[in-house]
């Protein structure tokens, strides 16, 4: 666990709203960046795929992928430098 000290300069009136809902505490604020994280995410998931379907790139068949999965583990095993 990391413990962090911010700083926020927010208007009185929603530092006031923010602290009466319980939105400053640390539970609060992790569910809020967790969220926020999730959401970011699936949005870069959505721009990959975008870019891939108007990249016009035929699709792999099984054994295609299969064989690049393989390369992709033989590459990674210990004691292969890549």
């Amino acid at each position: 666990m990391t413990t962090l000290e911010i700083k926020l300069t927010l208007p009185d009136r929603l530092a006031h709203r923010a602290k009466k809902a319980g939105l400053l505490k640390s539970q609060a604020i992790e569910a809020m960046l967790r969220e926020q994280l999730r959401k970011q995410a699936g949005a870069e998931l959505r721009a990959m795929m975008k870019k891939l379907a108007n990249a016009d790139i035929p699709p792999m068949s099984m054994e295609e992928i299969q064989a690049e999965v393989d390369a992709v583990r033989k590459a990674r095993r210990p004691g292969r430098r890549s």
